[in-house]
């Protein structure tokens, strides 16, 4: 699509000569000599660049100028002026220009600063469709917080994002990664793509490597079939290699080539299949101590650490915990068909002094169970768990769960009924949860007098 550009002047010798060269150098070019007819045209079309004299009737360029940025705030702008001092210079840059020329123009210097101004613009526009993105689709749905910590790891997604380098995510468990990789995703170009996620070490060394690129059949037994792997099925968007620091050297040699000749072969073939995909990986391992003990190939330490994001647990960022608990509670009690009204201001001062070994990953098991076990329409602390609460000593007497406060007949009875409250009296599903059969459940209803 030709860039287009405005150009505003009072003389129509100059706009004509300007649009005539211009349209020759591949522009789409409107002109235009009343700058207030100019001001209509920025309003109703979408110019990339608009060239303007600094002296013109009716209104001078600097007016010009703050008008049009009220109107389109990322148009790129150059001013004309006959003018040289320097005075006129700063207060045309200082009015919002993008760059300005002097009289006469110099078409090839005008050339080079339609080339920058245009570019300039287009990564400005980019930008801010990336902060929407970020901001409507991940930090208000699912990465929820906005203290400083967390904002430094989304500054630099927003930075990254566009390009195609391998990222590495480095945290603790629970504290979020596979969120950001998503936001990393979908933030790219590559966003109507795949996103394809590989857990590394829930598969053993013989299953992961057909899994990441497949195998053909008859390669080992139970090969029945061709099958593609998860490289293919990512082919032009991204794979997100969880819990990298796990795979095995024989896996990691190939996972190598991938990364720098982004080929492959599948399992018991000698076709060679080239993939366009874009690397995300994940650890909670230190990995230069892998490398030293010899767990990882210190080439691919190099190949995967190019951009690495450190995402901080969270009791280091503990601004983020009351978000969070808000965020939980909204959803929670949605999926669990609870009128949850909020949580007691004993309970969160609990849970934001609490230094979470599990990060985000605890806190959303511990707000869910609360949810579940509440009987009130308000979390306190009695619905808080053992492993939360033991540090914590009230002046007086302090609350105690209420499952601690039951028989473990009572507590056992009350578990039940949660959990098929929770899965609409599905008995299946309850027993599942549970981790008991549904025979055992059955007979527990029976027993304890539970109507479902």
């Amino acid at each position: 699509m030709k860039p287009k550009i405005l150009i505003v002047d009072d003389e129509i010798s100059t706009t004509e000569a300007l649009k005539g060269f211009l349209k020759k150098q591949g522009f789409d070019v409107t002109t235009e000599q009343d700058p207030l007819e100019a001001l209509t045209l920025v309003r109703e079309g979408e110019f990339d660049l608009m060239i303007a004299d600094y002296r013109m009737p009716k209104m001078n360029g600097l007016e010009l100028i703050q008008n049009v940025r009220k109107i389109d705030p990322v148009i790129a702008i150059i001013m004309i002026s006959a003018y040289g001092k320097i005075e006129t210079a700063v207060k045309i840059m200082k009015s919002g220009a993008s760059d300005y020329l002097t009289k006469p123009i110099d078409l090839k210097e005008l050339l080079i600063l339609i080339d920058k101004c245009i570019d300039n613009k287009r990564l400005l526009v980019e930008n801010r469709q990336l902060k929407e993105i970020l901001q409507e689709k991940f930090r208000f749905e699912n990465i929820v917080g906005n203290s400083s910590a967390l904002n430094e790891v989304m500054s630099m997604v927003q930075r990254v994002a566009k390009s195609n380098a391998t990222v590495i995510l480095r945290g603790e468990s629970g504290t979020g990664k596979e969120l950001i990789a998503l936001a990393l995703h979908f933030a790219s170009d590559r966003k109507e793509k795949p996103f394809v996620k590989v857990s590394c070490a829930a598969l053993p060394e013989s299953l992961l490597e057909s899994e990441l690129f497949g195998h053909i059949k008859g390669s080992f037994t139970g090969a029945i079939t061709d099958r593609k792997g998860k490289f293919e099925e990512a082919d032009t968007g991204t794979i997100f290699l969880d819990e990298i620091g796990e795979i095995s050297h024989t896996t990691q040699t190939k996972l190598l080539r991938v990364l720098q000749e982004r080929e492959f072969e599948r399992v018991g073939s000698n076709q060679t299949i080239k993939v366009d995909v874009r690397i995300i990986a994940a650890t909670n391992k230190n990995l230069e101590e892998a490398v030293k003990a010899k767990e990882m190939r210190e080439d691919l330490y190099y190949r995967l650490n190019v951009v690495p994001i450190f995402i901080p647990p969270l009791r280091k960022r503990r601004e983020d915990i009351i978000p969070l608990i808000d965020h939980f509670i909204f959803k929670f009690s949605k999926e669990n068909n609870r009128d949850i009204k909020g949580i007691t201001q004993e309970a969160q001062k609990i849970l934001t002094k609490y230094d979470y070994p599990g990060n985000i990953r605890e806190l959303e098991n511990i707000l869910e169970r609360a949810i579940v076990l509440a009987r009130d329409d308000v979390i306190s602390i009695k619905d808080l768990p053992l492993s939360v609460t033991s540090d914590h000593k009230e002046e007086g007497n302090a609350e105690k769960p209420f499952l601690e406060l039951m028989s473990l007949d009572e507590a056992e009875k009350a578990l039940i009924e949660m959990a098929l409250q929770k899965h609409n009296g599905v008995q299946t599903r309850a027993a599942k949860e549970l981790g008991i059969s549904e025979r055992a459940l059955r007979y527990k209803i029976k027993v304890k007098g539970i109507s479902n």
